[in-house]
């Protein structure tokens, strides 16, 4: 299910050398991204990335002079908008690939299309991916708040290099994203591989729960080198009262927004199916219904991936708020969370 006329966005992030570009180089010359428009965002002056995929793929657009996150994003308004122009007279396409810096925090890029007067009609965020390097991907988590960040946001984190990692650093690393990222999918990739990894997938309905929300495990404690970034998996067996947990979440982003670094799930609210929540700090995307749910499970599932917020805390303001606007107070006696 996609956003009737909208044009679906994936922004591929992750920290530098992880090898963004080469997957979508790759996805690109296998043609596994017909008719994408890419636009590549460089920290620098020179667009070397633009040079490569400009071979493989026309529909190519380089932002240069900074970062999406932190200094261009007008130039990113400038991008779509060409690529507006272009549709008008080539043709539109059918889904637009944003490359991020290596330093780039992806939130703001989401909302630069959410929020836009023109863009939010011709636009939609489909889902952030991230690539981690299996090599170095402990140290960079360790070392560098922007790959924490950058992992913490994602719908899907990609493996790479996991030809030359071991299989005991690689688990290590899954462990450790997990910790950070309970609702993110997960799949591994090497060079050799004979297709490019299914970034894509027709059958995924837009925002669709990813599978660690469908089939949940507790996570592990994140390292302290993650700067205080826990998560929160909270579910719910019992339909949910909206008005009372909408408004509660609204408060909730707008008192503590830029600490809730992503939220996630599908909620029970007494329909035949669920209504996906999707939001990045203080953005929340317009609800979605879904037809039916997930593995024929009926229930609401919830993760909240937060930055120097007691999960503890979450789940107490919760069950106040619930009790104080008349909801009845057992149906969070099914919820169960995980730090």
């Amino acid at each position: 299910m996609r956003v009737s006329g909208k044009i679906p966005v994936t922004v591929l992030s992750g920290f530098l050398g992880s090898g963004k570009t080469s997957l979508l180089g790759r996805a690109l010359r296998q043609g596994a991204l017909r008719n994408t428009a890419v636009i590549v965002n460089e920290f620098g002056k020179i667009g070397l990335d633009h040079h490569l995929l400009s071979r493989v793929e026309e529909r190519t657009v380089l932002l240069g002079g900074g970062c999406v996150c932190c200094s261009t994003r007008e130039d990113l308004v400038a991008a779509f908008l060409e690529l507006l122009r272009r549709a008008s007279q080539d043709g539109r396409p059918d889904r637009v690939v944003i490359e991020t810096t290596g330093l780039a925090d992806p939130s703001p890029i989401w909302f630069t299309v959410l929020r836009h007067p023109v863009l939010q009609h011709h636009f939609d965020v489909e889902r952030i991916v991230v690539t981690v390097d299996a090599v170095n991907g402990l140290l960079h988590l360790d070392r560098h708040a922007e790959s924490v960040k950058q992992a913490a946001v994602a719908d899907l984190i990609v493996l790479t290099k996991t030809d030359i990692a071991s299989e005991a650093s690689v688990r290590r690393l899954e462990s450790r994203l997990r910790a950070i990222n309970p609702a993110a999918a997960m799949m591994r990739t090497r060079p050799d591989d004979p297709d490019a990894p299914d970034l894509f997938p027709a059958d995924r309905p837009l925002h669709a729960p990813s599978r660690a929300l469908s089939e949940p495990s507790a996570p592990d404690r994140p390292s302290p080198h993650d700067g205080g970034t826990r998560s929160l998996s909270v579910r719910f067996d019992r339909p949910l009262d909206w008005n009372a947990f909408g408004l509660w979440l609204s408060m909730l982003l707008h008192a503590r927004g830029v600490d809730i670094l992503r939220v996630k799930g599908h909620l029970d609210l007494g329909g035949d199916g669920p209504v996906l929540l999707n939001g990045v700090q203080h953005i929340i995307h317009p609800p979605e219904h879904l037809e039916g749910w997930p593995n024929g499970e009926r229930c609401s599932k919830i993760v909240f991936i937060m930055k120097g917020i007691e999960p503890q805390q979450v789940m107490d303001s919760l069950t106040a708020f619930q009790h104080v606007l008349g909801a009845a107070p057992e149906r969070l006696a099914d919820a169960e969370f995980a730090v």
